[in-house]
């Protein structure tokens, strides 16, 4: 499975790199990384990116994961990639503009890596 991890914060990427790195090796999980939202759509305007969920943060410089969100439901639509939005707050509004948007789950930081886990193999 491709994930996409959108996240201003630079070091989520060894983070997840050290938290599935079973999963890395045995080519179960394959990460791409994106540092906004905008780097995030231009990576998924390539044909090849075949990406299935994306793990968005909502809080970024720039463009927003909400915003993206949006951009993704828009424009992805046969079929378009799960979105998990990702957020270090975990209030109503955000949870319930995310829903609206299209958000497939919402998650809070820290993320609980085990639960994550679990997701993917649903």
């Amino acid at each position: 499975m491709k994930i996409l991890v959108v996240d201003d914060e630079r070091d989520i990427q060894t983070l997840f790199e050290q938290r599935f790195r079973k999963e890395i090796k045995d080519k179960t999980l394959e990460f791409a990384f994106a540092f906004s939202g905008e780097d995030a759509l231009i990576y998924l305007n390539h044909p090849e990116h075949q990406t299935v969920l994306i793990l968005s943060d909502i809080n970024m410089p720039g463009m927003s994961g909400l915003e993206l969100l949006r951009h993704i439901k828009q424009r992805y639509t046969a079929p378009p990639p799960l979105v998990m939005m990702i957020t270090a707050y975990g209030d109503a509004e955000n949870f319930n503009k995310a829903k609206e948007l299209g958000a497939d789950d919402f998650l809070t930081k820290p993320v609980d890596f085990n639960y994550l886990k679990e997701k993917f193999r649903q």
